[in-house]
């Protein structure tokens, strides 16, 4: 797979079209980026990922690597990680940064959302245990809000910090004192985020791509061959 020899229209790059939901133009594109991290090697690793400048200083640098390599993300319904991803896998965990298509029914927009917040959920989910603690509700939040040129970085930590005080208060509040608190379950995260614009605000800049950049380069040539 990581060498991807077949041409655009055929077998193998419309397979991968229709799992991932990218153009031809789209794999080829990251095909590239992806031979270019792994150094023309048919996998990637996690140390490939460790290389990468842009990512020595993030927060979250080791949630977001192992999210690569988390079978959970790959939409076959696994489980546990793995060693090293090839380039369908490496295809599928960046097409959760796709923005929905402009033509799409609201009931196909609500499967993107709640896709994009299951692949957030699964990131800061690192025990696989099916909920997430109050303080990794509050790293969400913060980095939901960080990516609003809108807000400085304080600004969004500090609402960040009143987003997981409101959830432990409503939570605890409800609590026996003899119960244990056992953390947020995917569908409780769902209605925390319900006021959240995910959709377009999912991006990845640190493969030295901006993904936002690519889809959108991606949408302008298609509607521009629709005017041909």
């Amino acid at each position: 797979m990581g060498a991807l020899q077949s041409l655009p229209g055929e077998p193998e790059y419309v397979d991968l079209a229709k799992k991932t939901g990218f153009s031809f133009e789209q794999i080829g594109i990251l095909h590239k980026r992806f031979k270019q991290l792994s150094h023309n090697e048919d996998t990637l690793v996690r140390e490939h990922f460790r290389k990468i400048p842009d990512l020595e200083s993030n927060p979250i640098r080791s949630q977001i690597i192992e999210a690569f390599f988390d079978r959970r993300n790959f939409r076959q319904n696994g489980e546990g990680t793995v060693e090293a991803i090839g380039f369908e896998e490496f295809l599928v965990i960046m097409s959760h940064f796709r923005p929905p298509s402009l033509h799409v029914t609201e009931e196909q927009r609500e499967a993107v959302r709640r896709d994009k917040l299951r692949f957030l959920f699964n990131m800061h989910d690192t025990d696989n245990d099916g909920t997430i603690t109050l303080e990794e509700y509050r790293h969400v939040v913060e980095e939901l809000l960080s990516l609003s040129e809108a807000l400085e970085k304080d600004t969004a930590k500090s609402i960040a910090d009143a987003a997981m005080l409101e959830v432990a208060s409503i939570s605890m509040g409800h609590m026996e004192p003899d119960e244990f608190y056992e953390g947020i379950t995917f569908e409780h995260f769902l209605k925390l985020l319900n006021g959240f614009e995910i959709e377009s605000r999912m991006n990845i800049r640190f493969l030295n791509m901006d993904t936002t950049t690519l889809f959108a380069l991606s949408r302008v040539s298609k509607e521009t061959c629709q005017h041909l």
